[in-house]
């Protein structure tokens, strides 16, 4: 694979961008600190996100789905002592 040189990079930019008006604003590291948090964003399908409108919606569907789990497995461990 052929990579472009910095000049034909720059070429790339349009006439109408100035960088030193597009950068004179930017914040270093302004996200550094969610980043290390670790963020972990899930795409929902839109039958999905048409039913459940906010994070907080997700987050308890998905707290129903893991106490149900946790029941279910208690159940298994019972009925294979049996």
């Amino acid at each position: 694979m052929k990579t472009k040189s910095i000049d034909e990079m720059a070429d790339e930019l349009r006439p109408e961008y100035d960088l030193g008006q597009l950068l004179k604003d930017g914040v270093r590291g302004k996200y550094a600190d969610r980043y290390r948090e670790g963020t972990n964003l899930v795409l929902l399908e839109p039958d999905v996100a048409d039913v459940f409108t906010t994070g907080e919606a997700v987050n308890e569907a998905l707290r129903l789905v893991i106490q149900l789990t946790k029941i279910q497995g208690k159940r298994k461990k019972i009925s294979a002592r049996r």
